[in-house]
């Protein structure tokens, strides 16, 4: 989603690449409730402000709020935490000088400790500015279309890209479980499809 995402990859050492092979949904549907809680246990969530998980709109709105800001200004980084369902993942992604793209995986408690004092120190404003989105029952995937920009009046934003969204519904809230964010490059440009609309 964020550009503030994006900085970090530029600023944080990308050697610890990861490559995660994806377990069978048989394996992960016969591992019990409980073992599944075990694995969280060690996450302290942070309670929600209700009214930035009650829709699909106030978490994202939530989300890019939270890590915007001017230079000097806190971060409210427990609004941030309580956004994301437990074992959620950001998932930044950048070319490689070889050629082709490269992830690096992230929890949300390894953004706040290596984008966050970038964020801080250097003025930071993200928006959306276009939206596609498809739900199928309590599930949700939003392609989020970002500006970037050092000050909210800045006129032209210094980045533009994609988020690549996931969202949960547990029957009384939303939560992000991931986002996988790709920036715009004079070789991969935004199509026309996910740009903002021009006025009729």
């Amino acid at each position: 989603m964020f550009k503030g995402f994006c900085a970090f990859c530029g600023i944080a050492l990308m050697a610890a690449m990861i490559s995660l092979a994806a377990a069978p949904a048989r394996a992960w549907q016969s591992s019990s409730p409980a073992s599944q809680a075990a694995s969280h246990a060690t996450t302290v969530q942070p309670a929600a402000n209700s009214a930035d998980v009650s829709s699909p709109d106030a978490i994202l709105a939530a989300l890019y709020q939270v890590i915007s800001g001017p230079a000097g200004q806190k971060r409210d980084w427990n609004r941030f935490r309580s956004l994301f369902l437990p074992g959620a993942r950001l998932i930044p992604t950048s070319p490689k000088p070889t050629g082709g793209e490269q992830a690096r995986t992230l929890t949300p408690e390894d953004y706040v400790a290596h984008a966050g004092p970038y964020l801080e120190k250097n003025g930071f404003f993200e928006k959306e500015v276009a939206r596609k989105a498809e739900r199928f029952g309590g599930i949700m995937q939003v392609f989020s279309t970002y500006e970037s920009r050092h000050t909210a009046s800045d006129s032209k934003p210094f980045a533009r890209g994609i988020n690549s969204i996931q969202l949960f519904f547990d029957g009384s809230r939303w939560w992000i479980v991931t986002v996988l964010w790709g920036e715009e490059s004079a070789s991969n440009r935004l199509p026309a499809k996910f740009l903002p609309r021009a006025p009729k």
